[in-house]
């Protein structure tokens, strides 16, 4: 049974750990899994990937910003999502066209429609079944990131904190927007309770999709 699942969250929110988890859980029930992220998850999107988050990079552009941004999900999209998809997988990826109107749109200023139509161009139109948000205090998260691998802080995190702000007030607001799609979760959490909230979210989903 093929199924989309995309994972969005401020910096620190957890979504490494939860995309973890639920990988194991699913492939513990005989489905396959394919995970991926953004940017990255092919060898262009990993070049791409280290343009974006160089912290020395100060003078890129926003537009510049936001095109690479949907390059690299374009090719993410054909090479991985899509024929995994198409093979019956479970795509768990961390990241997606949301994270594009969170950052690059409320985050930055930019309009949110003409990001809309980069994305769907970029996508093909491609949209997950559900997306797990998981919210968290913006101070708490880059502290919870601060405390990680001195590596993994890059350009997008050294960003104002009333930057970090918007983008999770742009969450909010995305995730209010489509109930349908969106499981927002408590982020401050332990692993394992926010892991039994996407687990009961996705086991119905995927009950309801076996019914259809």
């Amino acid at each position: 049974m093929s199924l989309f699942i995309t994972f969005e969250g401020p910096e620190g929110s957890g979504k490494t750990t939860q995309i973890r988890l639920l990988a194991d859980l699913l492939a513990g029930e005989g489905l396959a899994i394919t995970t991926t992220r953004e940017p990255g998850g092919t060898r262009i999107g990993n070049a791409v990937r280290a343009l974006l988050l160089d912290p020395e990079h100060t003078e890129m552009s926003l537009r510049a910003e936001a095109l690479l941004f949907q390059a690299a999900r374009a090719q993410l999209v054909d090479e991985v999502i899509r024929p995994a998809l198409v093979a019956g997988a479970v795509v768990l990826c961390d990241r997606y066209a949301d994270s594009t109107l969170a950052y690059q749109g409320y985050g930055h200023g930019q309009e949110l429609e003409p990001l809309r139509q980069l994305g769907a161009y970029a996508t093909g139109g491609l949209l997950p079944n559900l997306t797990v948000y998981l919210d968290i205090d913006v101070q708490a998260g880059l502290a919870r990131k601060r405390a990680g691998a001195a590596e993994e802080w890059n350009r997008m995190e050294n960003k104002a904190i009333a930057f970090h702000q918007r983008v999770r007030e742009g969450y909010l607001r995305l995730a209010a927007g489509d109930l349908a799609r969106w499981l927002v979760v408590d982020a401050s959490q332990t692993a394992a309770t926010i892991h039994a909230a996407v687990a009961a979210r996705v086991s119905t989903l995927l009950r309801t999709m076996a019914g259809d």
